[in-house]
């Protein structure tokens, strides 16, 4: 990986990549693309890449020589600068910007020392390692948006699959009434969606550059540009109307790096990454609930559905006999987590002093990047888990069976209002439920036992009634409501999501 320090070997354990932040201990990020975005190398590309798009703005605008800004787009490569070496010179600066432009200017004197002077030209770190971060941002929410897409279609297919599927729906912890797989995979669609849509927005002019100078008021910028020599044919020189010159500037410079132009810069208005912080916590709460409900599903004594089965997944180093749902445990340690790190990115640092703040910028840095990565390890383990899910409806219809028809007895007390008025209905079938021993856990009611106990205590519902209509009135699978019906509710929100390309028609 990038930015690795090797140590000499110092017996059994010491790993010779001690320097590094390989993902030991998030491994719901290693190894995806999320984090390859995200490394240090990546970071200083990205910071890179902006010297370079602000050279050849500078350039579109005469004020940096054409040659001078291919020679600095050329030589911008991070593979050419040592990582370690300058996250180290980085605590000169309080920032790696500052190590990193005389990195740049070095090896752009070495190709063409006249190029060297248009480096940085008037230019601040923070324009740079904002712009970056938000290269950085960019970069990652697109492989991210491509994961959630693979998730949602998985969801919506197994929404169709199950859409008449019944299963008990669950309220603080006990069955409330029956529902369908479908329904429940349709919820989880639609959480995943609605993130989808909230990144696609931020990703649709959310991300701007950052372009200010020292203090946000571009001065570098245009004292360099006046300096530069007028057109030959008598033109006046490009910074003579300052706020023309800043206006295009701006503007360019966003064309090249391919992010939003913003009103003004944002230095201390840290509206993006405050937007930035709000899409990730969202994100990570929609895969979040996806996980936990499987996690719960997934119990021994529900048995509902299964995670997909893989070589040495979900085993125990002392239980033999275990399938550990770790797709699930994964993504949830991620949803956990983002909510702390946003914090910071929305209020901690979000309400900075001054045109430069001390401190609240800076600390910044490393909840994005985290944040970044859990999300996009979420993601690509949810794609994972949502196309592999294995659901078993016997295991659903079993369980339905387990309160012997107690599930729907709201239906129950719907139907005999009429005969017995609905107060008299609800506690008729409370009582015959707990009496017959099926409202509580491990209860062994049956249907039949309710009804018998329905006649026995209100023999007048024998004239409206026959035994066979009663037992009919508590089966779950007739008594699931609207739910496939809201099924294709969520299928149609899916079709109609820009960019999914997950049509289930």
């Amino acid at each position: 990986m990038d930015g690795l320090k090797t140590t000499p070997d110092r017996g059994p354990g010491t790993g010779r990549q001690a320097g590094a932040d390989t993902g030991l201990l998030s491994p719901v990020r290693a190894g995806t693309a999320t984090e390859a975005a995200l490394t240090d190398s990546a970071w200083a590309q990205a910071m890179l890449d902006a010297e370079a798009a602000l050279a050849r703005a500078q350039s579109r605008l005469g004020t940096v020589p054409a040659k001078a800004a291919e020679t600095i787009t050329a030589c911008a490569r991070a593979e050419a600068i040592d990582l370690p070496a300058l996250a180290v010179r980085a605590r000169g600066a309080g920032n790696p910007v500052v190590a990193l432009v005389e990195e740049l200017t070095a090896l752009v004197a070495a190709e063409d020392p006249a190029a060297a002077e248009y480096v940085h030209r008037g230019s601040t770190s923070q324009d740079i390692l904002d712009t970056g971060a938000m290269l950085v941002t960019a970069r990652t929410l697109r492989l991210v948006r491509g994961e959630l897409d693979r998730t949602a279609a998985a969801l919506a297919r197994l929404a169709d699959e199950h859409r008449g599927t019944p299963a008990a729906a669950r309220t603080l912890g006990q069955h409330a009434v029956p529902t369908t797989f479908g329904l429940k995979a349709a919820g989880w669609l639609v959480a995943v969606l609605d993130a989808r849509r909230r990144v696609a927005a931020l990703l649709d002019g959310g991300l701007p550059v950052q372009l200010g100078g020292a203090a946000g008021t571009l001065a570098g910028y245009l004292a360099y540009a006046q300096q530069a020599p007028a057109e030959a044919d008598g033109g006046s020189r490009p910074g003579a109307d300052p706020g023309a010159y800043a206006g295009e500037l701006i503007g360019l410079f966003a064309a090249e790096t391919g992010l939003a132009e913003p009103v003004l810069p944002w230095h201390t208005l840290r509206t993006p990454i405050s937007d930035t912080g709000a899409v990730l916590a969202h994100a990570a709460v929609a895969l979040g609930k996806f996980a936990t409900d499987v996690q719960t599903l997934a119990r021994t004594e529900l048995g509902e559905v299964a995670e997909p089965a893989g070589v040495g997944r979900g085993v125990s180093s002392a239980m033999p006999q275990k399938r550990n749902p770790v797709l699930a445990a994964m993504i949830r340690s991620a949803a956990l987590q983002v909510p702390s790190l946003v914090l910071t990115l929305t209020h901690c640092a979000a309400a900075a002093e001054d045109e430069r703040p001390a401190g609240a910028w800076h600390g910044e840095w490393q909840p994005l990047r985290e944040a970044l990565r859990l999300v996009g390890g979420a993601a690509c383990t949810a794609a994972e888990l949502a196309e592999g899910l294995e659901v078993h409806p016997a295991r659903m219809e079993a369980n339905l069976r387990l309160t012997g028809g107690a599930v729907v007895t709201e239906r129950l007390a719907a139907v005999l209002a009429p005969v017995l008025g609905k107060a008299g209905a609800k506690r008729l079938v409370s009582r015959v439920a707990v009496d017959a021993g099926a409202g509580g856990a491990g209860g062994s009611g049956t249907a039949d036992s309710l009804v018998d106990k329905l006649l026995a205590d209100a023999p007048e519902l024998a004239a409206e009634f026959t035994a066979g209509e009663l037992a009919r009135l508590l089966s779950p699978a007739e008594y699931t409501g609207a739910a496939e019906a809201l099924v294709e509710r969520a299928r149609a929100y899916h079709r109609s999501t820009p960019g999914t390309r997950g049509t289930t028609a």
